[in-house]
């Protein structure tokens, strides 16, 4: 089958497409599918790389987030049947991340374990269903399963133009939340608005904690008036300080991942004097992911697609990823 492999970690440039990678053979409690559509996370990006502690078995095909049909089931997992839509939830149980620990999107097909298995509905498509999991996952986890959002919140999202925020961005507002977006360029800004944001930020041009606090007032020891109420941070480094600077007494900061690094400069005094919540969220689960079908479904969101490129453009389309040249999500059509 038609693949893209990685041999060993590096840069982008490693991958590799081949038109001969070995089919995978069906195991009792797995199916097969035809991957119609996977799509692009900043994990797959750390993967290419390697990450400290994690040793990723080589060749492997990269890819977290997939959506297909089903062409062989394997004894035990005979709930499905073949030609049903499936979306992929890339944590296996047992074994790790697909496209880490065991093979994963980019390839024409898949072994995947029953449990994993989501039925998509007829009126979503594979290219929504594929954008769901490690993005707006994760996105519906930290804002709604977390209940940390209510209606008429200031929400502060940094980094809101790529998958994780857009997600954001799009739940945030049918939340009923006031969204403030930050963004890296006038363009991105821009789109972010057609998405339903209420404010923007160019934060190459503004200091996105000073622009709170113009607009909002100063936050206050004694009461709750000034800042945000809420600011969605998953990129740490040096936007963690000015954060700490821009949520109200009582606010919540909400933490998902660090892209720009996990180990900023701290102000613990900012956390007691203004008695912020710091709330973590670890990834998704099926109900997560079953929610956002659902709202997929009835019309309420519609994932953000940046583009839809073939297996042997999957390097160049990562590597947009990579540079933070996308707006949502970039799709791969084996």
């Amino acid at each position: 089958m038609k693949a893209v492999i990685l041999n060993q970690h590096g840069d982008i440039n490693q991958l590799q497409h081949v038109d001969d990678f070995p089919d995978p053979k069906i195991e009792d409690g797995h199916v097969i599918i035809q991957v119609k559509s996977t799509s692009f996370n900043y994990h797959d990006v750390f993967t290419v790389r390697g990450m400290p502690g994690i040793k990723v078995p080589m060749p492997m095909i990269i890819g977290l987030d997939m959506a297909g049909q089903i062409l062989e089931i394997g004894k035990d997992a005979d709930s499905w049947k073949i030609g049903d839509r499936v979306l992929v939830n890339p944590l296996n149980q047992k074994k790790g991340l697909m496209g880490e620990m065991m093979h994963g999107g980019l390839a024409e097909k898949c072994l995947v374990a029953e449990h994993q298995l989501i039925k998509i509905p007829d009126q979503v498509s594979f290219d929504d269903a594929a954008s769901l999991p490690v993005a707006y996952g994760t996105a519906h986890r930290m804002l709604i399963t977390h209940n940390t959002v209510k209606p008429g919140d200031k929400v502060l999202i940094l980094g809101a133009s790529g998958g994780v925020g857009t997600g954001c961005v799009i739940l945030a507002k049918m939340m009923g939340a006031e969204v403030i977006a930050c963004a890296s360029s006038s363009e991105k800004a821009e789109r972010l608005k057609s998405l339903g944001a209420d404010h923007v930020i160019n934060y190459k041009e503004q200091n996105f904690s000073k622009w709170v606090i113009e607009k909002f007032g100063k936050p206050q020891r004694r009461n709750h008036d000034g800042g945000v109420d809420v600011v969605v941070n998953f990129t740490g480094g040096d936007t963690w300080a000015p954060t700490l600077r821009c949520v109200k007494r009582g606010g919540k900061i909400l933490v998902c991942g660090a892209t720009a690094g996990y180990d900023p400069k701290e102000d613990l005094r900012y956390v007691w004097t203004f008695e912020l919540k710091i709330i973590g969220s670890n990834s998704f689960y099926d109900d997560d992911l079953k929610s956002l079908l659902k709202l997929v479904q009835d019309g309420k969101i519609n994932p953000v697609i940046d583009e839809v490129l073939p297996l042997q453009k999957a390097a160049e389309g990562l590597k947009k990823i990579e540079e933070r040249e996308v707006f949502g999500k970039v799709i791969i059509s084996p």
